[in-house]
């Protein structure tokens, strides 16, 4: 019998594309390592309030890793959640504002936005669209926040002010494709969600196997026992990878999975 894997799954530009289309390939590839025995898990940046969609469900995961690791589930169990203490968050808030970042605020139930921040922004569309009931205020839930990291999009901003006014809490990972920063409390990422699942489990993290495509994919890419880059990912992701396959949208999670003899 094959030694049972773990795999885990970026989602945006490794699952699906911008327009949240799946290729068929993909979901094939996951179902039939479900029934091969392996477990797998989507392992994402986005908080659990912006990991809503059905058909990302419908493929069937094991579990999900959240929010760069803040948050671990497993089947439909919550196992590990970091909540940021509002103290800091209101001190953050403040903080990136005053060099001219505009803050997402992300939970595992919601997600907090001021309108008027991104009244002409795409990224602030696009978080609109898909949160959709699980959006609230900034100002308006003011001190009741439930978080446990933030985006913030960084046009025009001051980011080495901001870094190093905030660098003893979080760790920060740039997207200079999109403007945009994510603010993750220290000694999270996805590879330490990858861990605390390996442990949970009693997984040895060398039976471990990471899909990625971005910035924030890089600690696990290194952390898994093999990580892959997607043929769309960034150089640095390639670069930190043990195999880079085919794109997303070019069968690339279905081709690596054939060529490590996993379905």
């Amino acid at each position: 019998m094959t030694q049972r894997k773990a795999l885990f799954f970026d989602i945006d530009g490794t699952i699906w594309n911008m327009k949240n289309e799946i290729p068929e390939s993909t979901v094939r590839a996951i179902r039939a390592l479900r029934e091969k025995g392996h477990l797998t898990f989507l392992c994402s940046g986005r908080s659990r309030a912006f990991i809503q969609e059905p058909k990302l469900f419908d493929i069937g995961f094991d579990g999900v890793i959240s929010g760069c690791g803040t948050m671990i589930e497993y089947h439909g169990k919550t196992v590990s959640y970091k909540k940021l203490d509002v103290n800091l968050v209101e001190h953050t808030i403040r903080t990136v504002r005053k060099y001219g970042m505009r803050p997402i605020l992300e939970g595992r139930e919601y997600l907090y936005m001021d309108d008027e921040e991104f009244a002409a922004d795409n990224y602030g569309k696009k978080v609109k669209s898909e949160v959709d009931g699980r959006l609230r205020t900034i100002a308006g839930e003011w001190g009741r926040w439930e978080i446990s990291k933030l985006s913030c999009v960084t046009e025009n901003a001051d980011l080495e002010g901001c870094f190093s006014e905030l660098e003893t809490e979080y760790d920060f990972i740039v997207h200079d494709d999109v403007a945009v920063v994510e603010f993750v409390p220290k000694g999270f990422h996805k590879g330490t969600g990858i861990a605390r699942v390996c442990d949970m489990l009693d997984i040895d993290i060398s039976d471990t196997f990471a899909f990625g495509d971005s910035a924030n994919d890089i600690g696990m890419i290194r952390h898994a026992g093999i990580g892959i880059a997607m043929g769309n990912g960034t150089d640095a992701v390639k670069n930190a990878a043990d195999y880079v396959t085919t794109a997303m949208m070019e069968d690339g999670i279905w081709n690596a999975c054939r060529h490590f003899k996993l379905i």
